[in-house]
């Protein structure tokens, strides 16, 4: 058995010898089948002539030499298929055409075996067979090598293009893009217009990715070109508006995501893409807590305005609510209701009663009371501008103290 084993080798050897020898004829011949009968490398066209041809020929010199070694061949004779995996991930061919491609140069390898087998006489069924499996073997793990190096080169370009995209992304946030350059470069990167109409997104977080794909489906049945991107505490989206209604966006948007979220005033282009993300968050800072609204800045500017300012509108809030807010809050609550119905209605009680679904007398007596608490009249005249303020603040701004 060792003797045959031994003889099997050599066979093995002595055959690929003749082949290396002719290297330069298998390799032209292997580059026209592959460009033949493998589309990838047409049809994508990203390999050109002079590598396909090297890389062939590197690759059948280190498969001949393979199979002449026998197992115990060392790693240094993988790297051509090394090197052709990271190249062709780079070049973003993809890795069903590369391994084709070995199957087909294994196939041609195994031809030019068997030619110079008949043509030196030597034709041992067993020998043939054992090279046969030899050859197979080879191809099998040279393609693996190829495939694990494609693999890791390909996540290694991820993680540089999402760095990249990363720091655009922070970039244009930060105002980057007032730099013409910037602006191309990352309108490119991102696949959006530099210039026209545009309002920013803001919502909710820890910042979901999962949003981004539908999200960036649903507006783009509108027209309308998008681009996402998830943050540590919120996803932010970029929406081109070209020739379409905020209100459409809107919708859309609200149609998929299920967390509160803001929506930025129009600006024109990724130069002011930082200033509209600023908007775009204080519009969702608006949202009332347990609500998963969508909400525009343009119908916020109230709640935006006491939000900018939030030591001025704790001290509007102490002047107008004084003692009010010292109460506790199963006291305070419906008091506060009454407050916000009693301003929204002009001061009508028969309206608030109406609205709080409760008597009339009863909106007047807790009326009655928050003048007491607060030392101001809230009957017999128009409503002050600050307190209407005030009770916009309610929904989203906590009072200053709980009891």
């Amino acid at each position: 058995m060792g003797e045959a084993r031994a003889a099997a080798r050599e066979t093995a050897w002595s055959l690929a010898a003749r082949v290396l020898d002719e290297l330069d004829e298998l390799t032209g011949a292997l580059v026209a089948v592959i460009v033949e009968q493998n589309p990838g490398y047409r049809v994508i066209d990203v390999v050109p002539d002079d590598d396909l041809w090297r890389s062939c020929h590197d690759n059948l010199r280190r498969v001949l030499q393979l199979i002449g070694r026998g197992p115990e061949t060392t790693e240094d004779l993988y790297d051509a298929a090394k090197a052709t995996g990271r190249r062709r991930a780079e070049q973003q061919l993809p890795l069903d055409d590369v391994l084709r491609s070995f199957r087909i140069g294994g196939r041609l390898v195994w031809q030019a075996l068997t030619e110079k087998a008949r043509a030196t006489g030597y034709v041992n069924n067993e020998a043939m067979l054992d090279l046969a499996t030899r050859v197979w073997e080879v191809v099998d793990a040279t393609s693996a090598q190829v495939a694990l190096a494609y693999h890791v080169a390909e996540r290694s370009f991820v993680r540089a293009d999402e760095q990249r995209r990363a720091s655009l992304w922070e970039g244009l946030l930060q105002g980057r893009a007032a730099d013409a350059g910037f602006a191309y470069e990352a309108g490119r990167a991102l696949r959006l217009p530099i210039s026209g109409p545009y309002v920013v997104v803001a919502a909710a977080g820890p910042g979901d990715a999962a949003f981004a794909e539908p999200l960036g489906s649903a507006l783009e049945d509108l027209g309308s070109a998008s681009a996402w991107q998830s943050r540590a505490d919120v996803l932010v989206g970029l929406v081109s508006l070209p020739g379409r209604e905020v209100a459409d966006a809107v919708a859309a948007i609200g149609s998929v995501l299920t967390v509160p979220a803001g929506v930025s005033l129009v600006v024109d282009g990724l130069a002011a893409v930082h200033t509209a993300y600023r908007q775009a968050v204080l519009a969702m800072r608006t949202v009332p807590p347990g609500r998963v609204d969508v909400v525009c800045l343009a119908e916020r500017l109230p709640e935006a305005l006491l939000l900018s300012s939030p030591e001025l509108t704790a001290s509007l809030q102490q002047n107008w609510l004084g003692g009010l807010l010292d109460l506790r809050t199963a006291e305070r609550g419906p008091l506060l209701e009454t407050l916000a119905t009693w301003v929204r209605t002009g001061g009508s009680a028969t309206r608030s009663a109406h609205a709080l679904h409760c008597h009339r007398n009863t909106v007047l007596n807790r009326i009655h009371r928050i003048e007491e608490l607060t030392g101001r009249s809230l009957t017999g005249g128009d409503l002050a501008l600050e307190l209407a303020l005030v009770v916009r603040a309610l929904p989203f701004l906590p009072p200053p103290r709980v009891p």
